[in-house]
């Protein structure tokens, strides 16, 4: 399997087991090797079987998921056997790396029904692969302690199961599929670092609540608790049954002077239960309920300050360089966007769709506006406005959350902004705990290469960036959205402004 100006590798280990993020991580030393020209260590799912094969570095027939897959492409004109051997060598020393670093000989719990026998925990946190999710979240309840459900693809009918079951023991469930939770200014999964404050948030949204919480951390406002109960909890199906456990503690909260319920669309006669139980309770809400005719996120945040009395400020942005335009570009007319956060694209489907019409879409706004989207976030939109939610349930089977590892999403925005169609690109980045550590970097680098390619071709592209983050943020909010910007992004702490900016740069284009 080689050629004469390079070399690939394919190996094969059975029986040898890393978690996705261990092993993205593995990936990303080897391919920063030198004379390395790709690397991916991973295990042998269908999802990650058929990214290799994209990469042409299909493994063997019959390779399955309890096997590891190493797969090396060496640079061209390069000391070959040097590069290989040094490559393997790194990636033993990689693979033999403890997994923890303490020091107990104990032999740990192997459930969680044993664990809570062990040490009685009044908060538990359940992340496992979808399919194992009810038994362990069960086991939680039923020793009555509440649970922070983080993995997806849990069926709905055990949501509901799981969550009648909390109701009976005065205990709460918060998701499945629930991203972002903070008690007592504590963050759980991906968590922006806040400042403490007196508003709690009831969130059927992950990156939502992050958003929402993010400009009001940067209108000088603290957050208390949010309390995350899984996207689809405001659904018909699931009948807000954690939202309202979740809004009667608040009620009950004495450091919470105000709560603000903050969903994707939700089923209008649950939101009406939710709003006649706040009026029983007595509690102040502010209600973010995305949906046709409601409110955006920026200005529900608006919404909260004048209710605290409190004045609004102007929402940051960052510009690029000025670019000359060069005489007779052209651009595209199709307006693109590239989401890590699901509430995040509903958001800019409702916005794009007013002026617009039909966005197309994994996540549709209408099911008559729906895109097919593989598992390797393949598509093709034609010359239809689309916005694609690569953190959908369909497309982390196997793989990290993109906020963890965006690469597939840094490929397609590539590939997009080479379609002559394309005249704007609208991407998120969500900073904070628990996501990738430097996203600017990478997305800087796609920004770079699809505007340089659109130059070439005698094109303008627009890129707007939708930046999700505080200056507490690990990652360093200002410094990534420098980054951005002088890879010439447009950059917006505002989803909403980001989303009518690439809208207008759009429309301005296609008028020149």
């Amino acid at each position: 399997m080689s050629a004469p100006d390079q070399h690939v590798h394919i190996e094969v280990r059975p029986g040898v087991y890393r978690d996705s993020v261990t092993l993205m991580q593995i990936s990303r030393d080897l391919a920063a090797l030198p004379g390395v020209a790709a690397a991916q260590v991973a295990m042998a799912t269908p999802l990650n079987l058929e990214v290799l094969s994209a990469m042409n570095l299909s493994a063997p027939t019959g390779t399955g998921p309890d096997d590891l897959v190493v797969a090396l492409r060496l640079a061209p004109g390069v000391d070959q056997q040097g590069a290989h051997e040094q490559a393997l060598a790194h990636l033993a020393r990689l693979l033999a790396a403890p997994v923890g670093t303490g020091v107990d000989t104990e032999q740990p719990p192997r459930t969680t029904a044993s664990a809570l026998r062990r040490a009685p925990a009044a908060l538990v946190v359940v992340s496992v692969p979808g399919e194992s999710a009810l038994a362990e979240a069960m086991d939680a309840v039923l020793a009555g302690s509440s649970v922070v459900i983080f993995s997806d693809n849990v069926p709905v009918e055990q949501e509901v199961a799981l969550k009648d079951a909390a109701a009976a023991r005065d205990v709460l469930v918060m998701g499945p599929d629930c991203g972002t939770v903070v008690v007592g200014g504590v963050g759980i999964g991906f968590a922006n670092v806040v400042r403490p404050g007196p508003v709690s948030l009831v969130a059927a949204s992950g990156t939502g609540a992050q958003h929402l919480m993010s400009l009001l951390d940067a209108a000088d406002v603290g957050i208390r608790h949010c309390l995350g109960v899984g996207g689809r909890d405001l659904s018909a199906a699931v009948a807000g049954r954690s939202a309202r456990t979740a809004l009667a503690a608040l009620a009950a909260d004495p450091g919470t002077e105000l709560v603000v319920v903050v969903s994707k669309p939700p089923a209008a006669e649950v939101a009406q239960a939710l709003r006649a139980d706040a009026a029983r309770l007595g509690v102040r809400v502010v209600w973010a309920l995305l949906g046709e005719g409601q409110p955006d996120l920026t200005v529900a945040t608006e919404q909260v300050l004048a209710t605290l009395g409190l004045p609004v400020p102007d929402w940051r942005s960052w510009s690029p360089p000025e670019v000359d335009h060069r005489p007779g570009s052209r651009q595209g007319s199709a307006l693109r966007g590239l989401f890590v956060g699901g509430t995040l694209c509903e958001e800019s489907m409702l916005i794009a769709s007013d002026a617009l019409g039909e966005v197309r879409s994994n996540i549709p706004l209408r099911p008559e506006w729906s895109l097919a989207v593989d598992g390797s976030a393949g598509w093709d939109a034609g010359s239809s406005h689309a916005m694609v939610d690569f953190g959908d349930d369909r497309l982390t089977v196997g793989r990290p959350h993109p906020m963890i590892d965006p690469s597939l999403r840094e490929q397609r925005l590539v590939r997009e902004g080479a379609d002559p169609r394309v005249g704007a690109l609208l991407v998120d980045v969500v900073l904070g705990h628990g996501s990738h550590t430097d996203p600017a970097t990478g997305l800087a680098y796609a920004i770079e290469r699809a505007i340089r390619a659109a130059a070439d071709d005698g094109r303008d592209l627009a890129v707007v960036v939708s930046l999700t983050g505080t200056t507490g943020d690990p990652q360093g909010r200002d410094a990534q959205a420098q980054t951005l910007a002088a890879a010439g992004a447009h950059v917006h702490l505002s989803n909403a402004q980001a989303t009518r900016h690439a809208l207008s740069l759009l429309t301005a284009g296609g008028a020149r």
